[in-house]
């Protein structure tokens, strides 16, 4: 699945869509290297999160895996379908499988555009 170019991207596979609030979401590349999504810890709504610091872990059938803030901000929405039925994130990453939303302070972390993500990747 190649990366939607509308999208940045953080070193450690989560995805951003610039917005009034941010989504934020896992790619594929990670849906797949993780293999079946089981379960998702997410933060709270009015929690804060810091670019580069983790916000919630990932579970699969493989391994347990964090998750990053890819921006600085205030969580303002978690996706409760996601939750109750983690395997959307594999079925759809960048869609119905989105995580949070995030009212954005300040810069953000160190982004990349989807072909950087994708040198990254070696995709």
């Amino acid at each position: 699945m190649s990366n939607p170019t509308e999208l940045q991207y953080t070193a450690e596979h989560e995805w951003v869509a610039a917005g009034d609030p941010a989504t934020v979401g896992i790619t594929a590349h990670a849906a797949d290297a993780l293999g079946d999504v089981v379960y998702l810890e997410l933060p709270e709504v009015g929690a804060t999160i810091t670019a580069g610091e983790v916000c919630g872990e990932i579970e699969s059938t493989k391994s347990v895996s964090e998750l990053f803030a890819p921006v600085d901000g205030t969580v303002v929405e978690v996706n409760s379908a996601a939750v109750d039925d983690p395997s959307v994130v594999n079925a759809d990453p960048y869609g119905a499988g989105w995580l949070l939303r995030v009212a954005v302070s300040g810069d953000g972390g160190e982004l990349l555009t989807a072909e950087q993500y994708a040198a990254l990747v070696g995709e």
